[in-house]
């Protein structure tokens, strides 16, 4: 408490799907000043727009949560618009914060940066040992060279910034569009939705046979706290559960915590996206004593609640 207590912390991306449950924990933990500027505030692409965010609200805490992101068909669709718009916000973000003299910062990077075939578990050490899968890979670059750019301006300007790789995050407040949505969202809409329309089947993307780690948002918001708190060091950080689980068996999962009765039939013709993800997540329980708390049973189901009261079913 006494950490937070004098900060002023600002959070870009505080209005999105992360970024709420990381506002919210910080005014849990006595956080003197939040602030989580929308892009109709400042338009984090332009540099004049970051300047005047930290000249406004002089943070001593920065935490870069906003970014422009999707599924594999988001990604397949705006690979350019996800590497621009990622690359530019983070470089510029970086950049002034230098020069406004922020105590530190805290970058959010993605777990779509690691190689394609990287060894499982991903560790940190393996992050530059190959190129990302190729459906995500502009937007996984883009992220990574924000963690160049805080390495290169620790060492040339002493500057106190943080790097965090979290795995795919699934919870309460997620984005259900079909089009932009991630795995776990799109399946649950779609798995909703059959049963009531007693549709007697539904078609997901793929074989099934691809791996996922998933984290539960409110662990990840925690992981970041614990972090900006504890973590001084130049090298990234995975957040993670610790669990790997296929995409067929994940499927069959929700299908339970559903109730949906129907056929799930899949489409080869699609993309599997990277083959394995599961991360080492060692270093974060060493350098910081972040552990996932919610089973990824409790999580779906409370995200499947969620979802149903927004629907009103």
């Amino acid at each position: 408490m006494s950490f937070w207590s004098g900060q002023r912390v600002v959070v870009t991306g505080g209005n999105g799907f992360l970024g709420r449950y990381v506002v919210s924990r910080l005014a849990e933990r006595g956080c003197a000043t939040i602030v989580a500027p929308r892009s109709s505030e400042y338009d984090l692409r332009d540099s004049a727009e970051i300047t005047r965010l930290l000249t406004e609200h002089a943070p001593t805490l920065l935490i870069h949560l906003a970014a422009i992101c999707g599924g594999i068909e988001a990604n397949r669709l705006r690979p350019g618009t996800f590497f621009y718009d990622n690359a530019i916000m983070g470089i510029q973000l970086i950049e002034q914060a230098r020069r406004a003299r922020v105590a530190k910062t805290v970058v959010l990077g993605t777990v779509c940066a690691y190689p394609k075939f990287a060894p499982v578990p991903f560790h940190e050490a393996d992050i530059w040992n190959g190129y990302p899968e190729e459906t995500n890979a502009p937007y996984g670059l883009a992220k990574k060279m924000l963690l160049v750019q805080l390495q290169a301006y620790r060492q040339q300007y002493g500057f106190n910034g943080i790097y965090l790789l979290p795995v795919n995050l699934y919870g309460p407040g997620d984005n259900f569009d079909l089009t932009t949505s991630h795995v776990i969202p799109g399946m649950i809409r779609k798995m909703m939705e059959a049963k009531a329309e007693k549709r007697p089947s539904i078609t997901l993307w793929g074989t099934g046979s691809a791996s996922r780690e998933f984290l539960y948002v409110e662990d990840c918001a925690e992981g970041i706290l614990l972090a900006t708190e504890k973590y001084p060091d130049a090298e990234p950080v995975n957040l993670g559960s610790g669990r790997e689980i296929t995409i067929r068996n994940l499927a069959e999962l929700l299908r339970n915590i559903t109730g949906y009765e129907g056929e799930i039939q899949w489409d080869s013709t699609k993309p599997d996206g990277q083959p394995k993800r599961k991360l080492d997540t060692s270093r974060a329980l060493e350098t910081f004593g972040f552990r996932a708390q919610t089973p990824l049973e409790e999580g779906l189901r409370r995200t499947v609640e969620w979802f149903s009261l927004q629907q009103g079913t």
